[in-house]
Protein backbone atom coordinates (compact mmCIF):
# COMPACT_ATOMS: atom_id res chain seq x y z
CA UNK A 1 0.00 0.00 0.00
CA UNK A 2 1.50 3.31 -1.07
CA UNK A 3 0.56 5.12 2.14
CA UNK A 4 3.13 3.05 4.03
CA UNK A 5 5.83 5.37 2.73
CA UNK A 6 6.50 7.61 5.76
CA UNK A 7 7.87 10.43 3.63
CA UNK A 8 4.41 10.92 2.17
CA UNK A 9 2.97 12.09 5.46
CA UNK A 10 4.60 15.48 5.93
CA UNK A 11 7.29 16.66 8.35
CA UNK A 12 5.43 15.33 11.40
CA UNK A 13 4.96 11.93 9.75
CA UNK A 14 1.77 10.31 10.99
CA UNK A 15 0.94 12.84 13.70
CA UNK A 16 0.78 12.25 17.43
CA UNK A 17 -1.69 9.86 19.00
CA UNK A 18 -3.73 11.20 21.91
CA UNK A 19 -2.84 10.35 25.50
CA UNK A 20 -4.88 7.39 26.79
CA UNK A 21 -7.89 8.86 28.59
CA UNK A 22 -9.19 7.44 31.87
CA UNK A 23 -12.67 7.21 30.37
CA UNK A 24 -14.34 8.26 33.63
CA UNK A 25 -16.78 11.06 34.41
CA UNK A 26 -15.08 14.24 35.66
CA UNK A 27 -14.69 14.37 39.43
CA UNK A 28 -17.44 16.70 40.75
CA UNK A 29 -15.06 18.58 43.05
CA UNK A 30 -12.79 19.23 40.09
CA UNK A 31 -15.68 20.54 38.01
CA UNK A 32 -16.64 22.81 40.89
CA UNK A 33 -13.10 24.22 41.10
CA UNK A 34 -13.21 24.98 37.39
CA UNK A 35 -16.69 26.50 37.58
CA UNK A 36 -15.72 28.85 40.39
CA UNK A 37 -13.10 30.43 38.13
CA UNK A 38 -15.25 30.91 35.04
CA UNK A 39 -16.32 34.40 36.12
CA UNK A 40 -12.76 35.70 36.25
CA UNK A 41 -11.88 38.01 33.40
CA UNK A 42 -8.17 38.68 33.97
CA UNK A 43 -5.45 36.99 31.96
CA UNK A 44 -3.19 34.46 33.63
CA UNK A 45 0.50 35.29 33.22
CA UNK A 46 2.60 33.26 30.83
CA UNK A 47 4.13 30.40 32.77
CA UNK A 48 1.38 30.23 35.41
CA UNK A 49 0.24 32.34 38.35
CA UNK A 50 1.36 32.15 41.98
CA UNK A 51 -1.37 29.73 43.10
CA UNK A 52 -0.58 27.21 40.38
CA UNK A 53 3.21 27.45 40.79
CA UNK A 54 2.95 27.06 44.58
CA UNK A 55 0.72 24.01 44.14
CA UNK A 56 3.25 22.54 41.70
CA UNK A 57 6.06 23.05 44.22
CA UNK A 58 4.06 21.22 46.86
CA UNK A 59 3.34 18.40 44.43
CA UNK A 60 7.03 17.85 43.67
CA UNK A 61 8.10 18.26 47.30
CA UNK A 62 5.81 15.37 48.27
CA UNK A 63 7.64 13.27 45.67
CA UNK A 64 11.10 13.99 47.00
CA UNK A 65 11.99 16.89 44.68
CA UNK A 66 12.23 20.17 46.65
CA UNK A 67 11.23 22.91 44.23
CA UNK A 68 10.95 26.69 44.31
CA UNK A 69 8.41 28.64 42.25
CA UNK A 70 11.13 30.14 40.05
CA UNK A 71 12.00 26.59 38.93
CA UNK A 72 8.50 25.96 37.57
CA UNK A 73 6.46 26.99 34.56
CA UNK A 74 3.05 25.91 33.29
CA UNK A 75 1.60 25.73 29.80
CA UNK A 76 -1.53 24.43 28.03
CA UNK A 77 -0.27 20.88 27.54
CA UNK A 78 3.09 19.15 27.57
CA UNK A 79 3.63 19.45 23.78
CA UNK A 80 4.03 23.22 24.02
CA UNK A 81 6.55 22.76 26.82
CA UNK A 82 8.60 20.24 24.86
CA UNK A 83 8.48 22.52 21.82
CA UNK A 84 9.77 25.40 23.95
CA UNK A 85 12.49 23.26 25.56
CA UNK A 86 13.67 21.92 22.20
CA UNK A 87 13.82 25.43 20.78
CA UNK A 88 15.66 26.73 23.85
CA UNK A 89 18.26 23.95 24.03
CA UNK A 90 19.01 23.70 20.31
CA UNK A 91 20.84 20.81 18.70
CA UNK A 92 19.68 17.32 17.79
CA UNK A 93 17.23 15.24 19.83
CA UNK A 94 17.53 11.63 20.95
CA UNK A 95 14.52 9.53 21.98
CA UNK A 96 14.02 5.88 22.93
CA UNK A 97 12.29 3.63 20.40
CA UNK A 98 9.34 3.42 20.82
CA UNK A 99 8.45 6.68 22.53
CA UNK A 100 5.42 8.86 23.24
CA UNK A 101 3.80 9.85 19.98
CA UNK A 102 3.97 13.58 20.71
CA UNK A 103 7.74 13.81 21.35
CA UNK A 104 9.24 13.70 17.87
CA UNK A 105 6.79 15.80 15.80
CA UNK A 106 7.60 18.99 17.73
CA UNK A 107 11.31 18.60 17.13
CA UNK A 108 10.65 18.02 13.43
CA UNK A 109 8.50 21.15 13.26
CA UNK A 110 11.59 23.06 14.41
CA UNK A 111 13.70 21.32 11.80
CA UNK A 112 15.65 19.39 14.45
CA UNK A 113 16.81 15.86 13.60
CA UNK A 114 15.40 13.16 15.88
CA UNK A 115 17.46 10.01 16.44
CA UNK A 116 15.79 6.92 17.93
CA UNK A 117 17.75 4.72 20.35
CA UNK A 118 16.97 1.10 21.16
CA UNK A 119 15.63 0.32 24.63
CA UNK A 120 16.81 -2.46 26.97
CA UNK A 121 14.96 -5.76 27.25
CA UNK A 122 13.63 -4.93 30.72
CA UNK A 123 11.54 -1.92 29.80
CA UNK A 124 10.72 0.87 27.40
CA UNK A 125 10.99 4.60 27.95
CA UNK A 126 14.75 4.81 28.51
CA UNK A 127 17.57 4.09 26.06
CA UNK A 128 19.93 1.18 26.34
CA UNK A 129 23.15 2.89 27.56
CA UNK A 130 25.41 1.20 25.02
CA UNK A 131 23.04 1.95 22.17
CA UNK A 132 22.88 5.56 23.39
CA UNK A 133 26.67 5.93 23.39
CA UNK A 134 26.92 4.41 19.92
CA UNK A 135 24.16 6.67 18.57
CA UNK A 136 25.80 9.79 19.99
CA UNK A 137 29.16 8.74 18.53
CA UNK A 138 27.64 8.10 15.11
CA UNK A 139 25.65 11.35 15.05
CA UNK A 140 28.72 13.40 15.97
CA UNK A 141 30.86 11.56 13.42
CA UNK A 142 28.31 12.57 10.76
CA UNK A 143 28.47 16.22 11.81
CA UNK A 144 25.41 16.25 14.08
CA UNK A 145 25.06 18.02 17.41
CA UNK A 146 23.13 15.85 19.92
CA UNK A 147 22.14 17.92 22.96
CA UNK A 148 18.81 16.64 24.26
CA UNK A 149 17.64 13.21 25.41
CA UNK A 150 13.93 12.76 26.15
CA UNK A 151 12.99 9.75 28.27
CA UNK A 152 10.19 8.45 30.46
CA UNK A 153 10.47 6.29 33.56
CA UNK A 154 6.76 5.36 33.56
CA UNK A 155 6.32 4.94 29.86
CA UNK A 156 3.84 5.56 27.12
CA UNK A 157 3.47 3.48 24.98
CA UNK A 158 5.01 0.39 26.65
CA UNK A 159 3.32 0.85 30.09
CA UNK A 160 6.55 -0.26 31.79
CA UNK A 161 8.50 1.32 34.65
CA UNK A 162 12.28 1.47 34.27
CA UNK A 163 14.11 -0.31 37.13
CA UNK A 164 16.40 2.07 39.07
CA UNK A 165 19.58 0.29 37.97
CA UNK A 166 18.60 0.48 34.29
CA UNK A 167 17.69 4.14 34.62
CA UNK A 168 20.92 4.91 36.46
CA UNK A 169 23.05 3.42 33.66
CA UNK A 170 21.16 5.40 31.01
CA UNK A 171 21.43 8.65 32.98
CA UNK A 172 25.17 8.12 33.57
CA UNK A 173 25.74 7.49 29.86
CA UNK A 174 23.80 10.64 28.92
CA UNK A 175 25.65 12.74 31.49
CA UNK A 176 29.00 11.48 30.24
CA UNK A 177 28.11 12.74 26.77
CA UNK A 178 27.01 16.16 28.05
CA UNK A 179 23.35 15.69 27.12
CA UNK A 180 20.51 17.55 28.79
CA UNK A 181 17.68 15.24 29.85
CA UNK A 182 13.96 15.91 29.69
CA UNK A 183 12.10 13.43 31.88
CA UNK A 184 8.45 13.03 30.87
CA UNK A 185 6.75 12.03 34.12
CA UNK A 186 3.16 12.25 32.93
CA UNK A 187 2.42 8.69 34.11
CA UNK A 188 4.40 8.53 37.36
CA UNK A 189 1.23 8.78 39.49
CA UNK A 190 -0.47 5.89 37.69
CA UNK A 191 1.85 3.06 38.76
CA UNK A 192 -0.31 -0.04 39.25
CA UNK A 193 1.56 -1.39 42.28
CA UNK A 194 3.11 1.61 44.05
CA UNK A 195 4.25 -0.53 46.98
CA UNK A 196 5.93 -3.14 44.79
CA UNK A 197 7.36 -0.89 42.08
CA UNK A 198 10.29 1.45 42.69
CA UNK A 199 9.99 4.57 40.57
CA UNK A 200 12.81 7.11 40.62
CA UNK A 201 13.00 10.37 38.72
CA UNK A 202 16.20 11.10 36.79
CA UNK A 203 16.06 14.48 38.55
CA UNK A 204 16.91 12.63 41.77
CA UNK A 205 20.01 11.13 40.14
CA UNK A 206 21.27 14.09 38.11
CA UNK A 207 19.52 17.20 39.44
CA UNK A 208 21.67 19.72 37.59
CA UNK A 209 20.98 18.32 34.09
CA UNK A 210 17.37 17.07 34.22
CA UNK A 211 14.23 19.02 33.38
CA UNK A 212 10.97 17.32 34.37
CA UNK A 213 7.78 17.64 32.32
CA UNK A 214 4.39 16.31 33.36
CA UNK A 215 1.08 16.58 31.54
CA UNK A 216 -1.74 16.71 34.07
CA UNK A 217 -3.94 14.67 31.73
CA UNK A 218 -1.96 11.65 32.93
CA UNK A 219 -3.40 11.57 36.44
CA UNK A 220 -5.22 14.73 37.48
CA UNK A 221 -7.22 16.46 34.72
CA UNK A 222 -9.41 15.41 31.80
CA UNK A 223 -7.59 15.41 28.47
CA UNK A 224 -9.83 18.25 27.27
CA UNK A 225 -8.51 20.57 30.00
CA UNK A 226 -4.95 21.12 28.72
CA UNK A 227 -2.40 21.89 31.43
CA UNK A 228 1.18 20.78 32.01
CA UNK A 229 4.13 21.65 34.21
CA UNK A 230 7.87 21.86 33.79
CA UNK A 231 10.43 21.76 36.61
CA UNK A 232 13.84 23.20 35.76
CA UNK A 233 17.11 22.36 37.51
CA UNK A 234 18.16 24.70 40.31
CA UNK A 235 21.05 27.06 39.63
CA UNK A 236 22.34 29.25 36.85
CA UNK A 237 21.81 26.74 34.04
CA UNK A 238 18.22 26.08 35.08
CA UNK A 239 17.47 29.78 35.47
CA UNK A 240 18.75 30.52 31.97
CA UNK A 241 16.74 27.65 30.48
CA UNK A 242 13.64 28.82 32.36
CA UNK A 243 14.01 32.31 30.89
CA UNK A 244 14.44 30.99 27.34
CA UNK A 245 11.42 28.70 27.65
CA UNK A 246 9.27 31.58 28.90
CA UNK A 247 10.38 33.60 25.87
CA UNK A 248 9.14 30.84 23.56
CA UNK A 249 5.87 30.41 25.47
CA UNK A 250 5.35 34.17 25.28
CA UNK A 251 5.87 34.14 21.52
CA UNK A 252 3.29 31.35 21.27
CA UNK A 253 0.94 33.08 23.74
CA UNK A 254 0.84 29.67 25.43
CA UNK A 255 -1.09 30.39 28.61
CA UNK A 256 -3.46 28.09 30.47
CA UNK A 257 -7.11 29.13 30.46
CA UNK A 258 -8.03 30.67 33.81
CA UNK A 259 -10.63 28.03 34.84
CA UNK A 260 -8.29 25.18 33.87
CA UNK A 261 -5.45 26.75 35.87
CA UNK A 262 -7.72 26.95 38.91
CA UNK A 263 -8.71 23.30 38.55
CA UNK A 264 -5.07 22.31 38.10
CA UNK A 265 -4.03 24.14 41.28
CA UNK A 266 -6.85 22.43 43.17
CA UNK A 267 -5.83 18.99 41.89
CA UNK A 268 -2.13 19.50 42.59
CA UNK A 269 -2.89 20.31 46.23
CA UNK A 270 -4.13 16.68 46.33
CA UNK A 271 -7.19 16.98 48.59
CA UNK A 272 -8.83 13.73 49.69
CA UNK A 273 -11.39 13.77 46.86
CA UNK A 274 -8.62 13.89 44.25
CA UNK A 275 -6.36 11.26 45.82
CA UNK A 276 -9.26 8.87 46.44
CA UNK A 277 -10.44 9.15 42.83
CA UNK A 278 -6.89 8.69 41.51
CA UNK A 279 -6.35 5.60 43.67
CA UNK A 280 -9.64 4.09 42.53
CA UNK A 281 -8.95 4.92 38.88
CA UNK A 282 -5.46 3.41 38.94
CA UNK A 283 -6.78 0.25 40.62
CA UNK A 284 -9.54 -0.10 38.02
CA UNK A 285 -7.26 0.36 35.03
CA UNK A 286 -4.68 -2.01 36.51
CA UNK A 287 -7.30 -4.75 36.77
CA UNK A 288 -8.46 -4.24 33.21
CA UNK A 289 -4.87 -4.06 31.94
CA UNK A 290 -4.07 -7.36 33.63
CA UNK A 291 -7.11 -9.01 32.04
CA UNK A 292 -6.22 -7.65 28.58
CA UNK A 293 -2.59 -8.76 29.03
CA UNK A 294 -3.72 -12.29 29.91
CA UNK A 295 -5.93 -12.47 26.82
CA UNK A 296 -3.23 -11.21 24.48
CA UNK A 297 -0.54 -13.48 25.89
CA UNK A 298 -2.82 -16.52 25.56
CA UNK A 299 -3.25 -15.68 21.87
CA UNK A 300 0.51 -15.68 21.34
CA UNK A 301 0.98 -11.91 21.30
CA UNK A 302 4.19 -10.48 22.77
CA UNK A 303 3.33 -7.88 25.40
CA UNK A 304 5.19 -6.80 28.53
CA UNK A 305 3.11 -6.93 31.73
CA UNK A 306 1.70 -3.40 32.18
CA UNK A 307 3.01 -1.55 35.23
CA UNK A 308 1.63 1.98 34.79
CA UNK A 309 -0.83 4.04 32.82
CA UNK A 310 -4.00 3.06 31.00
CA UNK A 311 -2.58 1.20 28.04
CA UNK A 312 -0.64 -1.80 26.76
CA UNK A 313 1.79 -2.16 23.88
CA UNK A 314 1.29 -5.35 21.90
CA UNK A 315 3.58 -6.98 19.33
CA UNK A 316 1.62 -9.17 16.92
CA UNK A 317 4.75 -10.34 15.11
CA UNK A 318 4.12 -14.00 16.03
CA UNK A 319 0.75 -13.77 14.25
CA UNK A 320 2.17 -12.20 11.08
CA UNK A 321 1.40 -15.13 8.79
CA UNK A 322 -2.29 -15.13 9.68
CA UNK A 323 -2.53 -11.35 9.48
CA UNK A 324 -0.95 -11.36 6.03
CA UNK A 325 -3.84 -13.54 4.87
CA UNK A 326 -6.14 -10.69 5.95
CA UNK A 327 -4.12 -8.09 4.05
CA UNK A 328 -2.27 -6.79 7.14
CA UNK A 329 1.41 -6.26 6.34
CA UNK A 330 2.49 -3.25 8.38
CA UNK A 331 1.57 -1.18 11.43
CA UNK A 332 -0.82 1.10 9.53
CA UNK A 333 -2.66 -1.90 8.14
CA UNK A 334 -2.80 -3.36 11.63
CA UNK A 335 -4.12 -0.10 13.08
CA UNK A 336 -6.89 0.00 10.48
CA UNK A 337 -7.75 -3.68 10.94
CA UNK A 338 -7.91 -3.70 14.75
CA UNK A 339 -9.68 -0.35 14.98
CA UNK A 340 -12.45 -1.78 12.82
CA UNK A 341 -12.59 -5.21 14.46
CA UNK A 342 -12.37 -4.01 18.07
CA UNK A 343 -14.43 -0.86 17.42
CA UNK A 344 -11.91 1.15 19.41
CA UNK A 345 -8.75 3.13 18.60
CA UNK A 346 -5.67 0.95 18.16
CA UNK A 347 -2.83 3.29 17.08
CA UNK A 348 -0.01 1.47 15.34
CA UNK A 349 3.58 1.43 16.53
CA UNK A 350 4.66 3.70 13.68
CA UNK A 351 3.01 6.56 15.59
CA UNK A 352 5.44 5.92 18.44
CA UNK A 353 8.58 5.90 16.33
CA UNK A 354 8.62 2.14 15.83
CA UNK A 355 9.38 0.53 12.50
CA UNK A 356 6.45 0.69 10.12
CA UNK A 357 6.99 -2.96 9.25
CA UNK A 358 6.67 -4.09 12.87
CA UNK A 359 3.17 -5.26 13.79
CA UNK A 360 2.74 -3.33 17.03
CA UNK A 361 -0.18 -1.39 18.51
CA UNK A 362 -1.12 0.42 21.69
CA UNK A 363 -4.42 -0.54 23.27
CA UNK A 364 -6.22 1.64 25.81
CA UNK A 365 -7.89 0.12 28.87
CA UNK A 366 -10.51 2.89 28.97
CA UNK A 367 -12.19 1.33 25.94
CA UNK A 368 -13.22 -1.69 28.02
CA UNK A 369 -15.08 0.29 30.70
CA UNK A 370 -18.29 0.88 28.74
CA UNK A 371 -19.87 3.29 26.29
CA UNK A 372 -21.70 5.60 28.70
CA UNK A 373 -20.80 7.62 31.78
CA UNK A 374 -23.16 5.42 33.78
CA UNK A 375 -21.38 2.22 32.76
CA UNK A 376 -17.96 3.68 33.45
CA UNK A 377 -19.02 5.09 36.81
CA UNK A 378 -20.32 1.62 37.66
CA UNK A 379 -16.88 0.19 36.90
CA UNK A 380 -15.26 2.69 39.23
CA UNK A 381 -17.59 1.88 42.12
CA UNK A 382 -17.76 -1.89 41.69
CA UNK A 383 -15.54 -4.14 43.84
CA UNK A 384 -15.50 -6.63 40.93
CA UNK A 385 -15.52 -4.52 37.74
CA UNK A 386 -14.37 -7.39 35.52
CA UNK A 387 -17.60 -9.23 36.31
CA UNK A 388 -19.85 -6.45 35.04
CA UNK A 389 -21.72 -7.56 31.90
CA UNK A 390 -20.53 -4.72 29.65
CA UNK A 391 -16.88 -5.26 30.69
CA UNK A 392 -17.16 -8.99 30.13
CA UNK A 393 -18.63 -8.39 26.67
CA UNK A 394 -15.73 -6.11 25.74
CA UNK A 395 -13.14 -8.59 27.00
CA UNK A 396 -14.86 -11.49 25.22
CA UNK A 397 -14.86 -9.48 21.99
CA UNK A 398 -11.11 -8.90 22.39
CA UNK A 399 -10.57 -12.61 23.03
CA UNK A 400 -12.60 -13.57 19.99
CA UNK A 401 -10.60 -11.31 17.68
CA UNK A 402 -7.20 -12.41 18.94
CA UNK A 403 -8.04 -16.10 19.20
CA UNK A 404 -9.10 -15.97 15.55
CA UNK A 405 -5.79 -14.33 14.62
CA UNK A 406 -3.90 -17.01 16.57
CA UNK A 407 -5.83 -19.77 14.79
CA UNK A 408 -5.11 -18.15 11.41
CA UNK A 409 -1.40 -18.01 12.19
CA UNK A 410 -1.35 -21.67 13.24
CA UNK A 411 -3.03 -22.73 10.00
CA UNK A 412 -0.41 -20.86 7.98
CA UNK A 413 2.56 -22.37 9.84
CA UNK A 414 4.71 -24.71 7.78
CA UNK A 415 4.35 -28.39 8.69
CA UNK A 416 7.14 -29.55 10.97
Amino acid sequence: MLRTDPEGHGPVRYGPSALPDDGLPVLPELSAALARATARSGERPIGGDTALLDAACGYWLRRGLPTRPRQVAAAPGAPSLLLALTAALGGDVLVPRPCSAWWAPYARLLGRPVFPVATPAECGGVPDPYALLETVRRVRAEGGDPRLLVLSVADDPTATVAPPEVLHEAVEAAAGEGLHLVSDETWRDTVHDPHGTVLLSPAEMLPERVTVVTDLAGAFLPAGWPAALVRFPAGVTGDALHARVLDVLTALDARIADPVAAAAAYALDEPDAVTERLTASVRLHARVAHAVHTTLAAAGVLVRPPQAGRHLYADLGPLRSGLAGRGVRDAQDLEDFLTARLEQPAPGGHRFGDDLGALRVRLSTAEFLGRTDEEREECLLSPTPLELPHVQRALLSLKSVFDALRDDAQRWESPR
